[in-house]
């Protein structure tokens, strides 16, 4: 009996290491406003390229001065390189505008689904939000 316990805890066990990685991901309606679209203007201060979405951050100037840094959720690194972004692309300092959707709970962060870059090229943000194209590969 003590055997099937073992056996049982380490499947257990090993079962909830598998499923902590993909309750990170989430629906784009469970953290973002589809109704709530926002335009951001700012410099981009750092970008993680991680999974399951990457984070561009960028500082906002207000209208009344006031820096206010913002997240900007993205896709997956492996998809955002597959539709041009890369490290010479997302440089720190570069000012950028960031179209997408607002957080729900109202804080500085949002759903990137356009990033334009002082050239003027476009490059989409790889989240699932609205407008989003199918992603290739599967991801």
């Amino acid at each position: 009996m003590g055997n099937q316990r073992i056996t049982a805890s380490i499947i257990a066990f090993g079962m909830m290491c598998f499923a902590l990685p993909a309750s990170a991901h989430h629906a784009f309606s469970a953290e973002f406003d589809a109704t709530k679209p926002i335009r951001l203007e700012g410099e981009i201060t750092r970008m993680e390229w991680i999974n399951p979405h990457s984070w561009l951050h960028i500082d906002v100037t207000t209208d009344e001065g006031e820096t206010q840094s913002w997240m900007i959720e993205a896709g997956p690194a492996g998809v955002l390189v597959r539709r041009g972004w890369n490290r010479n692309s997302i440089v720190v300092g570069t000012p950028v505008v960031v179209e997408g959707y607002q957080a729900r709970d109202g804080s500085n962060r949002a759903n990137g689904r356009d990033v334009t870059l002082p050239n003027g090229e476009r490059l989409f943000a790889g989240s699932t939000g609205p407008g989003a194209p199918p992603e290739e590969g599967g991801q």
